[in-house]
């Protein structure tokens, strides 16, 4: 399964005739795209209600991948962070089988600690057997794959690439996660035909492959995200 989507689910008023004309944001949105990420579970957190709410207002193949709160991932820095995993995955799993995957976004200051990351991970996967996607942003996190391939966590692929191992997807290759910030204006810039007709190969390769694949296009400032999210739809489909 290929899932495509953006870093949200708000309709920019340009891209409206392309979806459903009814229906909540959510439910026009996933009328034409089968995936989406929640960014809003890294700034508060959400009641396990409103969880099961979204997943209630989506076809039963769309797939939620939800972005692990900042207070694990930057405040706590993935130390001592038992209680606030509890409280973040007992609300998310309102999403029941609709929860596709968590993200975890590091840092560029937090690097690559074995002691730290393999007593995190292991803390997470006795409490969540689901897929991981690990979006690190120090370069010494290039050294971790051995112990991603363990606990079984994807580290993403990401563009613009912020170390020298995240131009394609690595680690546990069961699961293929792209995060796409725009370039070369990050949270703006839109992908031309021909990044998105070769990415197309690349996800279409991977899913052949076996691996559960996602693209996600996080240019949402200036609404280029839902553009490129719905040509890529069209291609990986075709």
């Amino acid at each position: 399964m290929i899932f495509v989507g953006c870093a949200g689910w708000s309709l920019g008023r340009e891209h409206w005739p392309a979806f459903p004309a009814d229906g909540t944001h959510l439910q026009r949105y996933a009328g034409r795209l089968n995936g989406v990420e929640i960014n809003g579970s890294f700034y508060r957190p959400h009641r396990r209600q409103t969880y099961e709410r979204w997943a209630d207002g989506v076809p039963e193949a769309f797939r939620f991948s939800v972005k692990m709160p900042k207070h694990i991932s930057h405040e706590l820095r993935l130390v001592g962070c038992e209680p606030a995993l509890d409280k973040f995955l007992a609300e998310c799993a309102g999403l029941g089988e609709r929860l596709g995957c968590l993200l975890v976004q590091l840092p560029p200051s937090l690097a690559f600690d074995e002691s730290v990351a393999e007593a995190f991970f292991t803390k997470l996967r006795q409490r969540f057997s689901g897929s991981v996607v690990l979006e690190p942003r120090h370069e010494s996190w290039v050294s971790a794959e051995p112990m991603l391939m363990t606990h079984q966590i994807a580290q993403a692929a990401v563009d613009p690439s912020r170390i020298s191992t995240d131009a394609a997807p690595i680690g546990w290759t069961e699961t293929k996660y792209w995060r796409l910030h725009g370039s070369p204006r990050i949270y703006h810039s839109a992908y031309d035909s021909t990044y998105l007709q070769n990415l197309a190969q690349a996800l279409q390769s991977a899913a052949a492959a076996g691996a559960t694949t996602w693209c996600i296009f996080d240019n949402t400032a200036s609404g280029a995200a839902q553009g490129n999210a719905l040509a890529l739809a069209t291609l990986t489909s075709a």
